[in-house]
């Protein structure tokens, strides 16, 4: 993929990505119209897209689909993981066909259009992710006008003044800025969203529920329940994805969720019995001058915790490891992962589904701290333990289910390990 000539458009091109070395690629537009900027990634996986659309771990990111035929089964609002918009757009080998599901309510551009995404096809995305596979993960523009009018020189531009992820704390930009209770327990087709009740106690099912628009935008706020005997967990939001608290709450959970930037005073004015870090976009090093303290301070006070992803990476920075940026990153939605160590020394091997361009360098664990889970594709840190601690965490996606059910025992572990009574002060 050589850079190409600038003013070479093709006819009827009415969008483009320009990458920060002068590479132009020219295509078609769908969904919104405008221009945006961030590092060009790639994602395996051939379902989801709507939930990876919408997962605040892709902010400052422009998606590469690897599967070429995206957008068969349309959009609907019970499969958005969070109402904000986090990711800048994808790329795709052929424009969204028309949807072909009961469940679709609109057609994939439509949606990305309401939502400010923008699209282009028509790219060989195949010789992108190769790209992506031998260089990097590049900065790029990606720009879609429907009159076929672009300012290439500004989009290049942006691409060259854009500063990349690395440093960049954007867990302030996607994380709730209010405290509230988490409601709907997971969904089951044709009954929606489940009422925490049916899942107190770590039952399953699903029953009738709110409408899906009624729980997915922000959580209740927060209120004491009298008679609620399930064990209080409070999430810390780097950048959530619903569907993680819907899981504690099946898991037998109360979920109170807290803003990225909460203090360690204020996670335990809820008086948890437990915390969970969540998922998030960015250099956890950055998120961690604010974030770290806290996940210390709760360490020393022997709170039980459970991390995953951005929460996984900071909780190895608070017990003395480091995180690094890694090469092409992992996205999709069949990895494989082995249990290694601590209490997961079993060698199982979980298919799971991964979304993170940094990740925790094994070789800088300290003692007292044990890798129980490993990449089987290129060996990477995916789990960690802490000695004396009931402190755990994960680098996939427990909560994402490809297995589809392979991970599910990670919430059961950290809920099933919390005792109602056992609230920290």
């Amino acid at each position: 993929m050589a850079p190409a000539n600038p003013s070479a458009a093709p006819s009827g091109a009415t969008g483009v990505l320009v990458l920060a070395d002068g590479t132009v690629l020219w295509g078609v537009g769908y969904g919104a119209a405008g221009a945006g900027v961030g590092e060009i990634c790639f994602n395996t996986a051939m379902t989801g897209y709507q939930e990876i659309l919408t997962d605040p771990s892709y902010a400052g990111q422009i998606i590469t689909f690897t599967f070429p035929h995206i957008g068969n089964v349309g959009a609907n609002p019970e499969d958005i993981e969070r109402s904000a918009r986090a990711a800048i757009g994808c790329i795709t080998r052929e424009l969204p066909t028309a949807p072909s599901n009961f469940r679709s309510v609109q057609t994939l551009p439509e949606w990305m259009a309401e939502q400010g995404l923008i699209g282009l096809a028509g790219i060989d995305t195949r010789a992108l992710t190769r790209r992506i596979r031998d260089a990097g993960a590049p900065n790029g523009a990606i720009a879609h006008s429907p009159d076929g009018k672009f300012d290439i020189d500004a989009l290049l531009a942006m691409a060259r003044g854009w500063p990349g992820l690395e440093g960049m704390d954007l867990a302030k930009e996607v994380s709730r800025t209010d405290t509230g209770d988490w409601d709907a327990g997971t969904w089951t087709l044709g009954k929606g969203y489940a009422s925490p009740l049916l899942h107190a106690g770590g039952a399953g099912g699903g029953s009738t529920s709110a409408p899906a628009s009624e729980n997915l935008p922000t959580p209740n706020p927060s209120r004491a329940r009298e008679g609620d005997s399930r064990p209080h967990v409070v999430a810390i939001d780097y950048g959530a994805k619903d569907n993680i608290f819907r899981n504690l709450v099946k898991a037998g959970a109360r979920v109170t969720v807290v803003p990225a930037t909460a203090t360690l005073d204020e996670v335990l004015s809820h008086q948890p019995a437990g915390v969970f870090l969540s998922n998030g976009p960015g250099d956890p090093a950055a998120t961690g001058e604010y974030a770290v303290p806290v996940i210390q301070g709760l360490l020393e006070r022997s709170v039980p915790i459970f991390g995953i992803c951005l929460g996984h990476q900071m909780l190895a920075i608070a017990a003395g490891a480091k995180t690094i940026k890694m090469h092409q990153g992992h996205r999709g939605a069949n990895h494989p992962v082995q249990r290694v160590g601590g209490d997961f020394a079993d060698g199982v091997v979980e298919i799971t589904s991964m979304n993170h361009g940094f990740a925790v360098d094994a070789a800088t664990l300290p003692a007292g701290v044990v890798e129980t889970h490993k990449s089987l594709f290129d060996g990477s840190n995916c789990g960690i333990a802490i000695t004396g601690k009931k402190a755990f965490s994960v680098q996939y996606h427990p909560e994402a289910s490809p297995g589809p059910q392979d991970s599910f025992y990670l919430f059961e572990k950290f809920v099933g390990g919390l005792t109602s009574s056992g609230a920290i002060k």
